[in-house]
């Protein structure tokens, strides 16, 4: 009888260590998935960061999508600040 409930008690042992072996294995499946996800996306923002670093090519953007237009010198004010 003893050696039964012992029997009983490893194999409840083994099935609980299994399920969260599982567990834990699934979280880091999707853990990996997420960080795939977040090195291309790095890839992405890494490559935009380096198109706007071209000379001129924050100008660009500003006069072809935002409408923008340089002031004339005259209406240019420095501010310096001490």
């Amino acid at each position: 009888m003893i050696l039964f409930a012992a029997v009983m008690v490893s194999a409840l042992a083994v099935v609980n260590t299994s399920f969260k072996s599982r567990t834990v294995f699934y979280e880091l499946q999707k853990l990996r998935a997420e960080s795939n996800e977040l090195d291309v996306q790095r890839g992405q923002l890494l490559i935009e960061q380096s198109t706007f670093g071209l000379e001129g090519r924050i100008e660009q953007k500003a006069m072809e999508e935002l409408e923008m237009t340089l002031p004339d010198w005259s209406r240019i004010i420095m501010v310096r600040h001490d």
